[in-house]
């Protein structure tokens, strides 16, 4: 169990800023950064030619031997690497911010018994989060539909994500890829720099149009932290946790597989805790090829008297690629 909340709690981002006014987002984009202007020292009076800067921003989560969270650290305390190579951090921050969060929810046939639990989950973690936070819901079988009443896109209401949550029957089969694809998309429109899902499902999927490498792959081109939650039933023969912890670790959320369906009241709370509890690292890379490659990212935690520190962050990103690049994810 992790933390004594689940079987398994595994522990496992930026703009490309073309100087003095070019924006363009490489990793779903973090607004309150801004490269310092470069000058010709020989020649004060002619203009710098401009220069394409990506800024990787990281959300990283520390913690010490036994599990809990380390939320005192400062900017030389960590190491970023890059395919092994270490990186210059150049954003640091550790404060609680806004976040733009989906709660992506299962409403196949099995989780009808479930999900008077996952609604009272998802009014717990409202309770705990940012009032500032907005939130969606993306509930799915076979069909992947955003839920809020009244066309409002975000919200920070329990009773609005209630009513989304249990608007949908639960019937029918899964398309769990789809849904977090749409899910992702929808982050996008989201005006906090942070973004985040929540995704309680069995992991199983039997009818979405998307593969699980193509939403592996949008997860990589996107800054989101997705956490799972695992909730099975027995005669499922579609459930897969692997694919839950799959998307957790890449991305450097966790992943929960609660023993008792009453566990997920806690494992929601745990999640809005972590959330509020993490550092913003970014840094622009030594390699600034955009070929579509995927790049492996290490983050390490030292400090004075502090052994055992334990980072989980995102493992990668893709490399915004060019036009008619292959794009490779992590293997």
């Amino acid at each position: 169990m992790s933390g004594g909340l689940s079987k398994a709690g595994e522990r496992g981002g930026g703009k490309a800023i073309a100087l003095p006014v070019l924006l363009l987002v490489v990793l779903a984009g973090y607004a309150g950064y801004r490269a310092p202007q470069q000058q010709r020292d020989r020649d004060p009076g002619s203009f710098r030619i401009s220069v394409d800067v990506s800024l990787v921003v990281l959300h990283a989560t520390v913690t010490d031997r036994q599990g809990g969270l380390v939320s005192d650290l400062a900017e030389p305390d960590f190491e970023v690497h890059e395919d092994g190579v270490p990186q210059r951090i150049r954003l640091f921050k550790n404060e609680d911010v806004p976040v733009t969060v989906g709660l992506v929810v299962d409403h196949s046939t099995t989780m009808q018994p479930k999900l008077a639990e996952v609604t009272a989950a998802a009014r717990t973690f409202v309770r705990c989060s940012n009032r500032n936070d907005e939130m969606f819901v993306v509930n799915f079988n076979e069909i992947a539909t955003l839920e809020l009443p009244g066309g409002i896109p975000f919200t920070n209401s329990p009773a609005a994500l209630e009513t989304a949550i249990t608007a949908k029957p639960t019937d029918g089969q899964t398309a769990l890829y789809d849904a977090i694809a749409k899910a992702l998309e929808v982050l996008q429109a989201g005006s906090r720099d942070k973004k985040v899902l929540i995704v309680v499902s069995d992991g199983g999927d039997n009818v979405s149009t998307h593969s699980l490498s193509q939403v592996m792959k949008l997860a990589g081109q996107s800054s989101a932290v997705i956490y799972t939650v695992g909730l099975f039933d027995p005669k499922d023969p579609d459930q897969n946790p692997g694919v839950l912890r799959r998307l957790a670790r890449a991305t450097g959320g966790e992943v929960f597989l609660p023993i008792q369906l009453g566990e997920t009241v806690a494992i929601c709370e745990r999640i809005a805790r972590d959330i509020r509890h993490q550092y913003t690292i970014g840094y622009i890379p030594t390699n600034p090829a955009r070929d579509g490659a995927y790049r492996a990212i290490r983050v390490l935690a030292r400090a004075k008297g502090r052994d055992g520190l334990s980072v989980r962050t995102r493992t990668g990103y893709i490399a915004a690629g060019r036009p008619g690049v292959d794009e490779k994810g992590p293997k």
